[in-house]
């Protein structure tokens, strides 16, 4: 028989009609519907702000910069904008934000973190008054791997961009952006797939809750990842600046890494650790392992590499935020580490130290140099103790020493500089222009100390010490006790070597090698060290002829070496405003006994292939002399300079055979007597070598003007060397061909207008293009003699002008040879009246203030006011000359915005405002009197 079927209890039945109806529940209730991406955004928008960041000095990793960010709201009852360290910046800075409806507020720096890269400005909410900013909240423990993201904020500039991405990672070590730059550690970043820029620094890592879950801080150029920094440190300190508290931070001044457990049984860890670890922590796969200590903190010689962290007063720690919640709270007290190293589980104590006391405030300006102490972010790359003196920027003084950013300075003028105050005390005491030697290593290079010689400026730059006001976020400066006075030089003498060849032992006392270092860029300059071979041209009078390649300005500091052997300083007295030509003179009396010698000169011009020779010093300053043959007499013909520097015109230049390449010097005959000024001209774009011959001839004639005083006048006009065929095209008659062609065994051409000087009587009765065939009824092919000519107040030229020939009377313009002898810093810009290379080169009118150079960081580099520019107006008002530009300024307040109009070299004009800065910027003028450089604020 078939057993019957049992029938299912009731309460079985009912059970699934239950669960039945719960389905269908489910399915037919209204659900709460989850906020789109678009609403979110426009909720979140208005907190999230555009960051224009100004740090106007180098400061421990960083440099001086002009940059945008992002920064979000995270308190805006009280201001508070949370953005990237690198934001803030470690040092000074001048900061703005710009909300979503182009409103504009000044930014405090009110805590930027020594590790992490966050930190916080404040804003004054009164300042807001068309927007009501929302508060953006923090929420990292909602971050989740596969998690849709937004980045909100001012990617690559943009005013307000959204980036999409998925969190990949919650556990991805910290970027490395490479030795001796500020690099994160003791902490996990969170990775996603988004491409992110610059301009999105700081902006939040947002849910589609509206909760930042991390804050923007880095990406890889070269894929599509983003690095987000955890909040769980932003979110204490917040806390702290919200309730008005103290904001510890601790440390130990040891680098941690996570390693995972299969490492960390290579490196020693027991089994019954382990199993404890993953109990305690079952998602986690890992523990923390000390990775690197800083010499004289507070592990040195407790802790090592390797150490595996087990517990911290007998509590298991394994990983980032517990161990900086233990570190942070309890700032000054000793705890108990258990570490395992190796087989061995030991204990030891350890005191927090604060990383406030070693996280810089200060910096030392010297000389153009910036030097702050070594911070815990270099120290840990270099294996230093922190606190010693640190170059954030040789800036003058040091550059020219060849001391490069990095280095610490161990020791001035023999004496030990361990701190940033002895280095000012030591630094106070010496006068401007003394040598002194200066003991420094490199960072990346700690057991070789260098041995440098330090020229002290006390004049170019301010010295002065500046430390950061922690409740205001400025950093007022202390001045330098005055210089003192300037000692007596030591006098000393020369031993010339002996030479084979007897032009070099000739000349060997009459040749000198020239350096000069510019502190600012001004006429147009795009360097600021510069070296040559000077010729004594009058020993009794320490008078040296060099190249304005060497010496392109009078505005600097000029060493003149003899022999190889001894220096002295120097001064440029005559600097020719045509030819490539400086005189600079020095003291006599300092090389007592020395057999320095004038040279002598041979105004004969040589013939193509006579036997000449090249004398004159290489690079290192060594005396060579080489015998080639006199090449050819040829037009100077030079590019314009792109910057308005000086260019060399009107001239024929001698050049020879098979040249050296790196040797600066003069051109002499057998007899060692000089026959041209061997020049560089390759600072000046020349188009077929570095350095060509200016003829004695040219040179004694510049001589004799400048001993007797007589005033150098110029036609103000630019030639050229028209060839015969193209001037008979134009016009030009037979007999006038004749005239011209029987001056020369050779044909040479007819001298062309090619340019006038703008400003020049010139321009009101010569044009381009007129043909020069006469001057004074003398028949004239040759600059020379025109040149000669134009030394009367005005000159007759007989002319070819569209066919037509014309007797014309040109008045000439009396030259200076002082160039630039006074600058304006204002706003962060080096700023001159316009030099005639500007008006020479391009037609520019010599009218208002140009602008030569910038310095990033300052009100200039912000608000566009570029170097080649001139201001012609200022709110309005036309400024045509330095004194008028510093009238109209010198009643601006601090933060004032001023209304600037600039034209460009082409007549293109602009307007552009700017907001001054007289804490960081404020307006100095450096000038000559009385035969010495001053420096006055205004």
């Amino acid at each position: 028989m078939r057993q019957a079927r049992k029938h299912a209890p009731i309460h079985f039945h009912l059970f699934w009609l239950l669960f039945a109806g719960l389905i269908l529940f489910s399915l037919v209730r209204p659900v709460a519907a989850e906020p789109s991406w678009a609403e979110t955004l426009d909720r979140i928008a208005p907190g999230v702000v555009k960051i224009r960041v100004d740090a106007p000095r180098p400061f421990d990793t960083e440099w001086e910069s002009t940059t945008e960010a992002t920064g979000f709201v995270v308190d805006a009852e009280r201001g508070l904008i949370l953005t990237n360290r690198h934001v803030v910046f470690p040092g000074p800075v001048v900061a703005e934000a710009v909300f979503q409806n182009s409103e504009e507020v000044d930014l405090t720096p009110v805590y930027r973190d020594p590790v992490h890269d966050f930190g916080f400005f404040r804003y004054d909410p009164d300042d807001l008054r068309h927007i009501d900013p929302v508060n953006i909240e923090l929420a990292p423990e909602a971050a989740r791997v596969g998690e849709d993201i937004r980045v909100v904020g001012n990617d690559a500039g943009e005013r307000l961009s959204i980036l999409t991405g998925t969190l990949a990672r919650l556990d991805r070590d910290a970027p490395d952006y490479g030795r001796g730059r500020y690099n994160d550690f003791n902490t996990f970043y969170l990775q996603a797939a988004s491409g992110t820029s610059g301009g999105s620094s700081g902006s939040p890592v947002i849910n589609r809750a509206g909760a930042a879950l991390a804050l923007n801080a880095a990406g890889r150029m070269d894929a599509s990842s983003s690095y987000f920094l955890p909040l769980d440190r932003a979110i204490r300190v917040l806390e702290k600046l919200q309730a008005d508290e103290p904001i510890t931070r601790g440390t130990l001044q040891t680098t941690f890494i996570r390693e995972s457990y299969d490492e960390l049984r290579r490196l020693g860890l027991d089994e019954d650790t382990e199993t404890a670890a993953r109990l305690a922590y079952p998602e986690q796969t890992g523990m923390l392992v000390v990775d690197r200590v800083v010499p004289e903190g507070p592990a040195y010689e407790k802790l090592r590499p390797g150490d595996i962290l087990l517990r911290i007063n007998g509590e298991l720690v394994t990983q980032f935020v517990p161990l900086a919640d233990i570190l942070d709270e309890r700032v000054g007290e000793t705890l108990q580490l258990d570490i395992r190293r190796g087989s061995e589980t030991q204990r030891v104590e350890l005191t927090v130290g604060d990383l406030k006391t070693i996280t810089p405030t200060e910096y030392v300006e010297a000389g153009g140099a910036t030097l702050n102490p070594l911070s815990y972010q270099q120290a840990r790359h270099f294996n230093r103790p922190p606190g010693s003196v640190y170059v954030a920027a040789p800036g003058f003084m040091l550059g020219r020493a060849g001391i490069p950013r990095g280095s610490i300075i161990r020791s001035l003028d023999g004496q030990e500089t361990p701190d940033i105050e002895t280095f000012r005390e030591v630094f106070e005491g010496l006068n401007d222009g003394a040598r002194v030697p200066v003991r420094y290593t490199r960072l990346d290079e700690p057991h070789r100390e260098v041995l440098a010689t330090l020229s002290i400026d006390r004049t170019w730059f301010p010295g002065r010490q500046c430390r950061m006001e922690a409740n205001t976020g400025r950093w007022p400066c202390e001045e330098f006790a005055s210089a003192p006075e300037n000692r007596n030089l030591q006098a000393g003498t020369v031993r010339f070597g002996d030479y084979r060849d007897e032009r070099a032992q000739r000349l060997s006392r009459s040749l000198v090698w020239v350096e000069f270092d510019m502190p600012y860029r001004v006429e147009g300059m795009d360097g600021v060290g510069f070296t040559g071979t000077g010729v004594v041209v009058d020993a009794a009078e320490g008078l040296v002829l060099t190249d304005r390649s060497a010496v392109p300005s009078r505005m600097g500091d000029l060493r003149l070496t003899f022999a190889s052997s001894m220096e002295v300083p120097g001064e440029v007295v005559f600097l020719h405003p045509l030819n490539n030509l400086a005189l600079v003179q020095y003291d006599p009396v300092l090389l007592v006994g020395s057999e320095v010698r004038s040279a002598s000169f041979n105004p004969r011009r040589p013939r193509s292939g006579d036997d000449i020779w090249v004398v004159g010093h290489r690079p290192d300053q060594s005396l060579m002399s080489r015998r080639t043959e006199a090449g050819s007499f040829d037009p100077l013909r030079l590019s314009l300079s792109s910057s308005f520097r000086f260019r060399d015109v009107n001239l024929e230049t001698l050049s020879v055979a098979n040249p050296p390449s790196d040797v600066g010097g003069v051109l002499a005959d057998r007899h060692g007597r000089i026959q041209a000024l061997w020049a560089d001209y390759g600072k000046q774009g020349a188009r077929d070598g570095a350095f060509k011959g200016i003829p004695a001839d040219v040179i004694q004639t510049a001589l004799r003007q400048y001993r007797e005083e007589q005033a150098l006048r110029s036609l103000e006009v630019e030639f050229l060397l028209m060839p015969m065929s193209s001037a008979r095209k134009l016009g030009l008659p037979e007999e006038w061909v004749r005239v011209i062609s029987d001056l020369d065994d050779q044909p040479r051409g007819v001298l062309s207008v090619e340019r006038i000087v703008a400003g020049a009587p010139a321009e009101e009765v010569l044009e381009s293009g007129d043909l020069v065939l006469a001057v004074n009824d003398q028949p004239v092919n040759d600059f020379q003699t025109l040149n000669e000519a134009s030394q009367a107040e005005s000159v007759a030229l007989t002319i070819l002008r569209d066919g037509e020939m014309m007797d014309v009377d040109v008045p000439t313009e009396r030259m200076e040879g002082r160039g630039v002898e006074r600058v304006l810093h204002w706003a962060g810009a080096v700023l001159h009246e316009p030099h005639r290379a500007m008006a020479a080169q391009r037609g520019v009118p010599r009218r208002g203030v140009f602008v030569s150079n910038f310095s990033y960081g300052s009100p200039a580099s912000r608000f566009g006011l570029n170097p080649g520019r001139r201001i012609i107006e200022v709110d309005g008002e036309t400024v045509r000359d330095l004194d008028a530009f510093l009238e109209a300024v010198s009643e601006r307040q601090h933060r004032e915005p001023v209304r600037l109009r600039l034209e460009d070299w082409d007549g293109t004009t602009q307007v552009v405002t700017l907001k001054t800065d007289l804490n960081f910027w404020p307006t100095t003028e450096v000038f000559r009197e009385d035969g010495r450089w001053l420096r006055r604020h205004h």
